[in-house]
């Protein structure tokens, strides 16, 4: 008896159920989309985040040798002449690292996206387009 589309033999109830299961596959798909942004956003987030730590770690590394030669130089103070000047030019090489990667670190800090930013611009759009649709 039913030439036609298997929903339309069921009536208006499998017309509602087969819409109903769009909508949920749509939800879902949508769903979907967003947790797949989310984790290449929180990928990014690790890659920046360890960019920085590393960079911080060369700062204090390299300030502590700096810290570390300043010492020897003024020991090497009450020695000889040419000592004094190579103790100087090393600690001062270890704080002008020190100095940069810290300077480095400051405007990544600076610069950084905010947080989740795409995930979140992407649901408030998506609540926009629900919002305009549903009135």
């Amino acid at each position: 008896m039913s030439n036609g589309n298997p929903d339309q033999s069921r009536g208006p109830a499998g017309q509602l159920l087969a819409s109903v299961r769009g909508l949920l596959a749509t939800a879902v798909e949508i769903g979907r989309t967003r947790l797949e942004l989310l984790s290449v956003e929180l990928q990014e987030e690790v890659h920046r985040t360890a960019g920085m730590l590393v960079l911080g770690l060369v700062a204090v590394l390299a300030a502590s040798m700096g810290v570390l030669f300043a010492g020897l130089a003024v020991i090497f103070a009450f020695w000889d002449t040419h000592r004094i000047l190579a103790s100087v030019l090393v600690t001062g090489a270890f704080f002008l690292v020190a100095v940069v990667a810290a300077l480095r670190l400051r405007s990544r800090l600076q610069s950084r996206p905010p947080f989740l930013q795409g995930t979140l611009a992407e649901l408030e759009h998506d609540e926009s387009r629900l919002r305009n649709t549903s009135t």
